[in-house]
């Protein structure tokens, strides 16, 4: 069977990660296998980036309260990692190592399950396909912030 086809996607470890010290653990969970580092950044994020990020749910009522202004609380509470990451089938494996985005239904081993505490602060976000990561990636690193110095 052909190896996955060589991707880049996007992760970004959100406020909960970066505030209980695990962006390092997190890191090396994707590093251990195997995938490489194109780019990584901490950076504090807007609410215009937010409303563009989320523009798929920005109108979306749970409970009869919208969520992005809970959510846009919650992203903007201290920064976030950035972090381009590249090998083979990543878009899937990350999303397969970091478990479902509700991190009280993840298993123990995954990284939400480990770590997450709800659907909000479920310690990362990652892209779900091809498209979404190059729309993500060009959102957050700006032209010459990517790397490939280092890729075999």
């Amino acid at each position: 069977m052909p190896y996955p086809k060589e991707e880049t996607t996007l992760i970004l470890f959100k406020p909960d990660c970066v505030r209980k010290n695990l962006s390092g653990a997190v890191l090396k969970r994707f590093l251990d296998e195997g995938f490489r580092i194109r780019g990584i950044k901490m950076m504090q994020l807007t609410e215009e980036v937010l409303r563009e990020h989320y523009a798929h749910i920005i109108d979306l009522v749970i409970d009869g309260k919208p969520l992005f202004p809970k959510l846009s609380t919650f992203m903007t509470s201290s920064p976030v990692v950035a972090l381009a990451l590249s090998g083979p089938g990543v878009i899937v494996r990350v999303r397969e190592l970091l478990g479902p985005t509700n991190s009280q239904k993840a298993d123990k081993g995954t990284i939400r399950g480990d770590f997450g505490t709800d659907s909000m602060m479920n310690i990362c976000h990652a892209s779900d396909s091809p498209e979404s990561a190059d729309a993500e990636l060009h959102r957050f690193f700006k032209e010459g912030e990517l790397f490939t110095c280092c890729m075999d």
